[in-house]
């Protein structure tokens, strides 16, 4: 569900259709829509062609000429999670199922931006829950860690969001987040440490119990670094 957040209606909208990779559009090629708010985009890349002049570049070179606009893009893509609520993603499957064993799904893929620096960190996510009456669509567990991750956001907070999401939308007997991930604001900045991992978790319910967690890491434990 798509919630009016800082994006316009959909009449301010342009309509965007990417093509198939082969330069065209074909019947038989893949072709995807994008949306964009028109004026959010045009405010955006006045600022990004400021930006570039401010660090001594030129934004009419060939080369940047359409690079404004795109970058205006590119950060409303990244950050699309501000415009969906997880709890109704969640909601929109929710299925009632006397199943009380541990459901995991693991290796799920993210890309956030760290909001210290607007420079991205990804990794994976492995998140587990112990129904309680009802569970919902495995994929919507992938949407809830994406409607978070494409954020300004700090690895502990995402961590603790989807956990909480999921927990106050299924009520479940108990849930379990792993988060792994690695910060380029370490990595081509600063410390420049280019071979750290980090590693956050977050538990409810039965997960607090050292069994139940023990289970989750063991069968999560190949996956980890």
């Amino acid at each position: 569900m798509i919630k009016a957040n800082h994006l316009n209606s959909d009449t301010n909208k342009n309509m965007e259709v990417v093509n198939n990779g082969f330069g065209q559009l074909r019947k038989t090629g893949y072709s995807r829509v994008d949306r964009w708010d028109t004026k959010t985009t045009m405010k955006l890349s006045k600022m990004y062609q400021q930006i570039l002049s401010l660090i001594s570049e030129d934004s009419d070179r060939k080369g940047l000429k359409g690079t404004p606009v795109r970058v205006a893009k590119a950060i409303q893509f990244l950050t699309q999670g501000y415009n969906y609520d997880p709890k109704d993603i969640l909601s929109t499957a929710k299925f009632k199922e006397e199943y009380k064993q541990m459901v995991i799904v693991k290796e799920i893929e993210l890309y956030s931006l760290c909001e210290h620096h607007m420079i991205p960190f990804f990794g994976k996510a492995h998140v587990a829950y112990i129904p309680n009456g009802y569970i919902t669509g495995l994929s919507k567990i992938a949407r809830v860690v994406e409607a978070y991750a494409r954020r300004l956001q700090v690895q502990e907070r995402l961590t603790t969001q989807i956990r909480d999401c999921i927990q106050e939308t299924l009520n479940p007997i108990g849930v379990g987040v792993v988060i792994e991930a690695q910060h380029l604001c370490m990595m081509m900045r600063g410390i420049q440490k280019q071979n750290s991992v980090t590693t956050t978790s977050a538990f409810t319910g039965e997960f607090l119990k050292e069994a139940t967690r023990e289970e989750f890491i063991h069968i999560i434990g190949s996956t980890l670094h």
